[in-house]
């Protein structure tokens, strides 16, 4: 089972971020964010230490090690706030840019794996998975500073906000195409409405460095 605080390093600089024809430069400070997404064995330890009502894939253990999902954001970041105090360290969600950059690297790729889509790196539609898998379940898929499942499985919450409200997922799930996975692709998000496609990794603050 991957531990709360498994995380890797991204380190600070300049990055290129965005979309084909909106690229820009992101500065970024260090972050440590989590090598995977959390897990409903993490959210199951969530509900039982706060009391919040929670739903019932959390108590089937052949579910244990696959990402959480049906939690809005505000749920997410709640469990950032536990979290925080659970390992003593400032826990949030990434970024949009840390999350890009997380899964793109310093070349600035279209997927975290490289240039050209492989579907046996990821749980996408071309593989026909069909459902969540378990977070470790494609280790030769991992981004270029060792975090995995960046593409397909589930979309993941980020703390940006629109000037609407509404909040930004990222990475695709299970049920989208290789194109739709691309890792420089945002996809806005009702941050009230919970979906069994969406998850979410942390990011810990301690140990930034500036750019």
């Amino acid at each position: 089972m991957p531990a709360l605080d498994a995380v890797v390093e991204l380190p600070g600089g300049r990055y290129a971020v965005g979309e084909p024809g909106e690229e820009r430069v992101a500065a970024l400070r260090g972050v440590l964010i989590g090598r995977w997404p959390v897990v409903n064995a993490h959210i199951k330890a969530f509900a039982a230490e706060t009391g919040r009502r929670v739903g019932p894939k959390v108590d089937d253990r052949q579910l244990a090690d696959h990402p959480a999902t049906d939690l809005t954001r505000a749920e997410a970041e709640a469990f950032c706030a536990w979290a925080s105090l659970v390992l003593a360290r400032p826990v949030r969600l990434p970024s949009g840019d840390e999350w890009e950059v997380l899964a793109r690297g310093g070349d600035a790729r279209r997927w975290p794996w490289g240039d050209v889509f492989d579907e046996s790196l990821c749980a996408c539609a071309e593989s026909a998975w069909g459902w969540t898998v378990p977070v470790t379940a494609h280790p030769a898929g991992a981004g270029p500073f060792g975090a995995e499942q960046l593409a397909g499985n589930v979309w993941e919450w980020v703390a940006d906000r629109g000037p609407d409200g509404w909040g930004s997922v990222r990475g695709g799930s299970y049920l989208d195409t290789g194109w739709g996975l691309r890792a420089s692709r945002v996809q806005p998000a009702d941050p009230g409405r919970p979906t069994p496609t969406t998850g979410f990794r942390i990011a810990i603050d301690d140990d930034r460095r500036e750019p």
